[in-house]
């Protein structure tokens, strides 16, 4: 049996993209990257658009590519996207690392890696203000902008605590219902609906 896709399509719920908003991937998107998706955006500008998947866990630590983590406990690594999988991107909540760019209130990106070893290394909680990534996802000039227009991202906004929870079991259908009854009931769809 042959279903137009169309008619599952979710509907734009017409929020700007902006710098701290999180963008949430339409729920039949069929891409293994992107399926299923939370990108917090790091920057949207004219020249192009960054973002961080925040939803997705890689099957490795931060401690196995940090050799100072080695024996610490196991922090996890997420996959930030599918640019520059080789460079590491830190999103976290200490307001005194130099150099760390402002994403939000309170939240940040990067900064001096010395500051963030020394205060892991000082055997504070890591899993709370800390947050590592391997990638980021990147978008050209109006590329975003055209697939929010072709209703593949939905745009909304979220609390720290909740871009940094490492429970990231149902974040895309908590995301997606938090817009109201009319995404609630598309948080519940199966992600390829001819299979079901």
């Amino acid at each position: 049996m042959n279903i137009n896709s169309d008619i599952f399509k979710i509907e734009s719920n017409n929020v700007l993209p902006s710098r701290g908003k999180i963008l949430i991937s339409e729920p039949f998107l069929r891409d293994t990257t992107f399926g299923r998706s939370v990108i917090l955006l790091i920057d949207h500008t004219e020249e192009g658009s960054m973002g961080l998947i925040i939803n997705k866990r890689l099957p490795l630590f931060t401690n196995d590519i940090i050799k100072e983590f080695q024996y610490l406990d196991d922090i996890p690594l997420y996959k930030g996207g599918p640019v520059a999988t080789d460079t590491l991107f830190y999103l976290h909540t200490l307001s005194n690392i130099p150099g760390a760019l402002t994403i939000s209130k309170g939240l940040y990106l990067n900064g001096d890696f010395d500051e963030i070893k020394k205060y892991i290394l000082q055997g504070n909680n890591v899993n709370v203000p800390i947050r590592f990534f391997l990638g980021y996802s990147g978008w050209e000039g109006k590329q975003l902008g055209n697939e929010i227009k072709e209703n593949t991202w939905l745009v909304s906004e979220e609390e720290n605590d909740y871009l940094l929870n490492t429970n990231i079991k149902g974040m895309w259908k908590q995301a997606l219902e938090k817009l109201g009854s009319k995404y609630e009931t598309w948080s519940r769809f199966p992600q390829v609906p001819s299979l079901n």
